[in-house]
């Protein structure tokens, strides 16, 4: 009886490390998947990080251009002005 009591211990230890085994199979697969999800994600904000340095850079670019265009406009108004001075001035001659 002392045997059996013995083996039927060992089977139930013997099933306990198997059944671990099957556990650790998922638990090492759910990891591997979280490392990729990890890296994935960290790749994910690196691009994030890149594209909105290269959309501030382009909004500084952008703001600069307009700044060029109001000088343009300026200018182009102060032409028209003096151009219509001068007009004003030879018609009255």
């Amino acid at each position: 009886m002392k045997k059996l009591v013995n083996a039927i211990g060992i089977l139930a230890l013997g099933g306990l490390f198997v059944a671990g085994c099957s556990y650790q199979t998922q638990i090492d697969q759910a990891t591997s998947q979280a490392e990729a999800s990890a890296q994935s994600a960290g790749t994910a904000a690196t691009n994030a990080e890149n594209s909105a340095n290269q959309a501030a850079q382009s909004a500084k670019t952008a703001q600069e251009a307009a700044g060029g265009a109001e000088d343009s406009v300026k200018r182009a108004n102060d032409a028209v002005a003096r151009l219509e001075a001068a007009f004003a001035s030879s018609v009255t001659k």
